[in-house]
């Protein structure tokens, strides 16, 4: 029953309000697939020169979502949701930066943790601690660390002197948002996904580096040849579940605003759409975009695992 209630008629309701004009005040209207076409409405204009703008070359009620410069020209990608496809490219660029910073940053803390030295249990709950603690919590420390007068900047400060550099504004800077946005989640996500990938390396068998080593192995070929092979099925996981949850970032998201012209993360925007400017029917539809969008990345990152994935020594597989 609890499924039914809380998640099977949520997903019924919002796949056919995503059909719908809504705005919580009064009943849906049923307007067909516009919520769809009004995302996917975009236009391309050609520029004559690289500072023409845009609004002279676009049609009303589209906005530019991208601009291309092609030697003294270019064109323009306009849309009538230009900040949806705002949203999905910081939403893709923070993913396809962060996820793999997260991997690699996880694999080398679990690869330190898997070593045998003095106080390592304590270790391991210091960087597993930012795992379990609210997301809330983490937005509002890291929005103090990251302010102009924060304990951040309080702490460059004789630097910023000594190299003449101005005090940066990280979560109002345009560029800088996006990489101090990273940092937030790469503190995050080190120590969830450094347990799984160590649980990992514990389960990869001694003989193995044994016997590579009265072959005369070294430790990089050890680590290319055994560690990575072995420990693919926990960074295959990792992956995906990192993908889905960076394309799905909220509660930092909506507690580090970033700038307007910075844009905003998908599934921020979704909210906003729905509660903020009561467009239900538009941000439902938005929503199943989203999944969409989350179904083939997830299905690309699947179909690309037979070159990498290896289960106990024999390559996975797919249909």
């Amino acid at each position: 029953m609890g499924f039914i209630i809380f998640q099977l008629f949520p997903i019924g309701a919002s796949f056919y309000l995503s059909f719908t004009q809504y705005n919580l005040f009064k009943a849906p209207q049923w307007i067909g697939t516009k919520n769809y076409s009004d995302v996917f409405d975009l236009q391309y204009a050609p520029l004559q020169s690289a500072s023409q703008r845009s609004a002279d070359v676009v049609q009303a009620g589209y906005e530019e979502v991208q601009r291309v410069q092609i030697g003294d020209g270019g064109f323009v990608i306009a849309a009538k949701q230009a900040r949806f496809w705002r949203s999905v490219r910081l939403t893709l660029l923070y993913a396809f930066i962060s996820v793999p910073l997260g991997l690699l940053g996880a694999l080398g803390v679990a690869l330190l943790l898997n070593q045998n030295v003095r106080g390592l249990g304590i270790w391991r709950v210091l960087y597993y601690m930012p795992a379990i603690l609210p997301a809330v919590a983490t937005a509002l420390l890291w929005r103090w660390i990251f302010a102009t007068s924060g304990l951040l900047n309080a702490a460059l400060n004789p630097f910023y002197l000594l190299l003449g550099i101005e005090t940066p504004r990280w979560f109002s800077d345009p560029n800088l948002a996006l990489p101090a946005f990273i940092i937030v989640s790469l503190w995050g996500v080190f120590g969830a996904n450094s347990v799984i990938l160590l649980a990992g390396l514990k389960g990869i068998p001694k003989e193995l580096y044994e016997a590579a080593a009265i072959d005369g192995a070294g430790e990089w070929t050890k680590f290319r040849h055994i560690t990575v092979p072995m420990l693919s099925p926990s960074l295959f996981y990792n992956l995906v579940v990192s993908t889905i949850g960076a394309i799905q970032a909220f509660e930092v998201a909506a507690f580090i605003p970033l700038p307007d012209s910075a844009g905003t993360f998908l599934n921020w925007l979704v909210y906003r759409e729905a509660f903020e400017f009561r467009r239900m029917g538009l941000a439902s539809a938005m929503g199943w975009i989203m999944l969409l969008l989350i179904l083939a990345l997830t299905l690309l990152i699947f179909r690309s695992s037979s070159a990498w994935v290896f289960y106990q020594g024999t390559r996975e597989e797919t249909a």
